[in-house]
């Protein structure tokens, strides 16, 4: 089982981090084990302005054992698999060790998205497309991120409003909005737990 206070501990981190603009890293309820995080997409990156959903579960050996982590929103990258969300990335696999943190391990995913490596890919598609066709790769990137990655904004800011109308912060209230894929009642939920 792992050590529920120090995940406690790396969530609260994160959430006090004020370097980290627009990331954030939720536990379910019932098992702090799962957790969910929202990285924004890099900045000059086909992945600008999306707001990706990353679903982790904890082994039982962390944090000696590494988190396994995917994608839930669909991204267009080599090293991210387009059909399941699996990731290639080494400190999710053999690199990792004890002294990191899922806060570690969501900045090495952001910066993976910012630097694609084809040379090591989860997806070979999209690997052969970075190496062979760079152009096309960067625009069917975006498009994924506008398809995918992006809410309509109109209505997220809608469902903001009303929550926010109810008492709750708005940086809270978006965060939650966002880490339960804009489900207003399931924010509701998180946010005025019973």
């Amino acid at each position: 089982m792992s050590n529920a206070s120090r995940v406690y501990r790396e969530v609260m981190n994160l959430r006090k981090d004020q370097s980290i603009v627009g990331m954030s890293l939720l536990p379910d309820e019932k098992n702090i084990r799962h957790l969910t995080a929202i990285i924004p997409g890099p900045v000059s990156s086909p992945y600008e302005g999306g707001m990706f959903h990353v679903d982790i579960t904890l082994p039982d050996g962390y944090p000696f054992a590494p988190p396994v982590m995917k994608f839930t929103t669909k991204v267009w990258h080599p090293n991210i698999s387009s059909q399941t969300g699996a990731i290639c990335l080494d400190i999710l696999q053999n690199n990792w060790s004890p002294a990191l943190n899922l806060k570690t391990a969501l900045l090495s995913l952001q910066a993976l998205l910012s630097v694609p490596e084809p040379n090591d890919p989860q997806d070979a598609v999209v690997a052969q497309q970075v190496l062979n066709d760079h152009a096309r790769f960067v625009a069917t990137a975006k498009r994924w991120t506008e398809e995918f990655a992006k809410g309509s904004s109109a209505d997220f800011n809608v469902k903001v409003q009303k929550l926010v109308e109810m008492g709750f912060p708005e940086a809270l209230v978006k965060t939650t909005l966002q880490a339960v894929g804009g489900d207003e009642d399931m924010a509701l939920e998180r946010l005025a737990p019973k």
